[in-house]
């Protein structure tokens, strides 16, 4: 059984802290983290607009901060999930030799939604629309675990 689960995208300020949230919130007795494969924001809170949206929804994610993905978490976690394609390629291509380590989309996930990335609301600016779409992805991911 999945167990441990890492959420990753560009920066880990909106997008891969949103699905840990609200991972979070569905399946408590879980180890949910979050990184990003950028070090832009290391040690920084989730975007502002973003807890908003969350906080609004009742996830409470003010007390993430930004961390970047690292080799070591292909052997922390039992499952990654990358926000979008080019994120999914920037961490496979730190994966160590011999490593099974799944490493999925979190679109992989949804239901009828049609969608083959999420989108980056720090550029899009619709943080509903993300988190939307970030809640149907991660109630499809519960239920496959």
């Amino acid at each position: 059984m999945t167990t441990r689960i890492l959420f990753v995208c560009l920066g880990n300020i909106c997008r891969s802290p949103a699905a840990e949230g609200v991972f979070r919130s569905l399946a408590p007795q879980l180890h949910i983290d979050s990184a990003g494969t950028s070090d832009w924001h290391i040690g920084d809170p989730p975007y502002g607009p973003m807890q908003a949206a969350a906080r609004a929804r009742g996830i409470d994610i003010s007390d993430l901060r930004a961390r970047q993905f690292e080799t070591a978490d292909f052997s922390h976690f039992d499952l990654i999930v990358a926000m979008d394609a080019k994120n999914l390629a920037s961490i496979e291509a730190l994966r160590p030799s011999g490593c099974s380590t799944p490493l999925r989309l979190l679109t992989d996930y949804a239901t009828d939604q049609g969608a083959d990335h999420v989108p980056d609301p720090y550029y899009t600016r619709d943080f509903d629309g993300t988190l939307d779409l970030i809640e149907v992805c991660a109630r499809g991911l519960a239920a496959r675990l």
